[in-house]
């Protein structure tokens, strides 16, 4: 479910004319150009990016981001990108901080479709493939699993193999248990197998050892490599619950990760956002609206609070 309130049918030239009047004169009109993007759809900014470039013979994204600054203008940025050329920009700007749990996030949420268009988005963008940038930022193991994620295509059936998944939770669970993460059996099954296949799998490793794949994990969590094994096994088995987490733990770190809520948020919001939303308030007994309110400031705050759906006209 999306928390983007967005009208069926819109002028993109009287949208275009007003972004262009909230950024002439003196001081940019914020709360303008929040007003028209923030309640707008992926298509239907799209159509006013074309326009804007139509009447004023320039780019919409550039004056935007001349104009704005700091959190508010990296999210409005990121939010006027398209899709999958969004997810291009997250995973280069992942792949600078050698931020493995953001290539995860982006390679396991997705089914294989979107994560071949963001792929060819990627490509198109930085004129080499995101295998070939994974290849040169990462080394050793985690190199290896990452490289996997990104480039097989998992087939999407929702059958699955009882019998399968019985094997390969036994599998799972010996290398585990003599600690050998970086198996090459435990990569091949995380990175290969549909993701109906996997669920069942860490189902059954559940019922037959008493706990779940993650807390067998947990007494070495401090290494990057089972760190980046949890973010698989988090991201296949539920993505909401593994943004919930991302979002919390956003906000309760000491500063707060601002990249890491504009991320969710902006790639959320038109799909998936309100359950988010939901789990956050059931774990952390506040609302996600009051949580961004305590945390953020400003025009990026109410930039935030308006694709939550809190904010209207």
């Amino acid at each position: 479910m999306a928390t983007l309130v967005a009208p069926d049918h819109c002028d993109p030239f009287v949208d275009a004319e007003a972004l262009r009047k909230a950024c002439q004169g003196w001081g940019t009109d914020e709360k303008g150009i929040i007003e028209v993007i923030c309640h707008r759809n992926a298509a239907q900014r799209k159509v006013i990016k074309e326009t804007y470039e139509q009447q004023y013979s320039e780019n919409l994204i550039k004056r935007l981001e001349d104009e704005l600054s700091g959190d508010f203008e990296r999210a409005v940025y990121r939010w006027m990108l398209e899709p999958y050329e969004r997810e291009a920009v997250l995973a280069n700007v992942a792949l600078k901080k050698s931020d493995y749990k953001v290539i995860i996030e982006l390679s396991c949420t997705p089914s294989a479709e979107e994560l071949l268009l963001f792929k060819r988005a990627y490509q198109a963008r930085y004129l080499h493939s995101l295998e070939e940038d994974v290849a040169s930022y990462f080394t050793g193991d985690m190199r290896k699993l990452l490289l996997l994620l990104v480039s097989v295509h998992r087939h999407e059936s929702e059958v699955t193999d009882p019998k399968l998944a019985e094997t390969e939770a036994e599998i799972l669970h010996n290398c585990i248990k003599d600690k050998e993460y970086n198996h090459d059996e435990i990569v091949r099954i995380l990175t290969t197998r549909s993701k109906s296949q996997l669920i069942a799998t860490f189902y059954q490793f559940r019922d037959a050892h008493g706990s779940p794949i993650t807390k067998s994990l947990a007494g070495d969590k401090d290494q990057d490599f089972v760190s980046a094994l949890h973010t698989v096994i988090r991201c296949i088995k539920s993505p909401i619950k593994y943004l919930e987490r991302v979002l919390s733990h956003a906000m309760h770190t000491r500063g707060t990760d601002e990249d890491a809520i504009t991320r969710v948020l902006v790639t959320r919001a038109e799909k998936d956002l309100a359950k988010v939303e939901e789990l956050f308030y059931k774990r952390n007994s506040v609302t996600l609206e009051h949580a961004i309110a305590k945390e953020t400031r400003g025009d990026y705050e109410r930039f935030l609070l308006t694709i939550l759906g809190k904010l209207h006209h």
